[in-house]
């Protein structure tokens, strides 16, 4: 039995190699841009069955969306890119328990051994996409940072050298202290970024390869009904995955999209001095 860490090719398209865990995502891709084709010409004011499942799906993510966000503007700014991570997320976990993925495939002669390589994998038990939507999550949380705050505003989060610059002009040794205190946990929070990518893609990949590994397992020692309570098992960690990437999504664009403490803070004192002068 051969479950290796990488997805395995299946074929090549030129010098792009077409894996098994490509493959799954492609069909994946093609049942929701379907779907969203026919689904769209199908809303009405009075809506059908679908629509109303749709519509009440959509509102109860709302409602978690402004437990975090707080501001209703800002759920419906996010909606599209944290749904449709973690749509696509548990489509890919939920597909990946169909009957054939992993047991339907070919043998290839690798090295001079005969090796099965299944047509069908898991798309999320590939590293590769998930290290992809987890750069895609975090490099969007900065880029709407820096169009909600600006690019110097956003950037002082990490590199405070204005911060800094200003400590000095007050030659407070104190004001001093805390602006290279400050300075140096900018840095830290510089490489957390990093760690969030790292902490994301490899949850992720980690549930859901232990499963296909748990699967490939169960199904080889005793088949039939013996896997099934273990596939509703990976249905409930599917939604767990897919919730848990999606809020920590939805946590990242909150927080780089808010401002700064330090900046509400003195927003806060000039507030009171003003009324205070008035």
């Amino acid at each position: 039995m051969n479950i290796p860490l990488a997805a395995e090719t299946i074929t090549r398209i030129g010098s792009f190699p077409v894996t098994n865990a490509y493959v799954n995502s492609s069909l994946l891709t093609i049942v929701v841009v379907v779907f969203a084709f026919f689904f769209r010409k199908k809303i009405a004011e009075v809506p059908g069955r679908v629509q109303s499942i749709a519509e009440t799906v959509f509102e109860a993510l709302f409602g978690y969306f402004d437990q975090v966000t707080g501001s209703r503007e800002k759920s419906k700014k996010f909606f599209p890119l944290v749904a449709g991570l973690f749509f696509f997320i548990l489509g890919s976990n939920w597909l990946g328990l169909f009957p054939g993925t992993g047991t339907i495939g070919l043998i290839k002669t690798v090295h001079g051994e005969a090796e099965f390589i299944p047509f069908l994998r898991s798309a999320n038990s590939d590293l590769n996409l998930t290290l992809a939507m987890a750069t895609v999550s975090v490099i969007a949380s900065h880029l709407l940072g820096i169009t909600t705050l600006g690019f110097f505003t956003h950037a002082n989060k990490f590199l405070q050298f204005g911060t800094v610059w200003k400590a000095i002009k007050t030659f407070d040794p104190m004001k001093i202290l805390v602006a290279c205190i400050e300075f140096i946990v900018g840095i830290i929070e510089f490489f957390s970024e990093i760690a969030k990518i790292l902490s994301l893609s490899l949850r992720l990949f980690g549930n859901i390869f232990a499963g296909e590994v748990l699967m490939t397992v169960i199904s080889s020692m005793i088949a039939y009904l013996a896997p099934l309570p273990f596939m509703g098992l990976e249905l409930l960690v599917g939604v767990v995955q897919a919730t848990v990437f999606a809020m920590l999504t939805l946590v990242y664009l909150t927080i780089q999209s808010s401002e700064p403490h330090g900046d509400d803070d003195r927003h806060a004192e000039e507030h009171a001095n003003q009324h205070a002068t008035a």
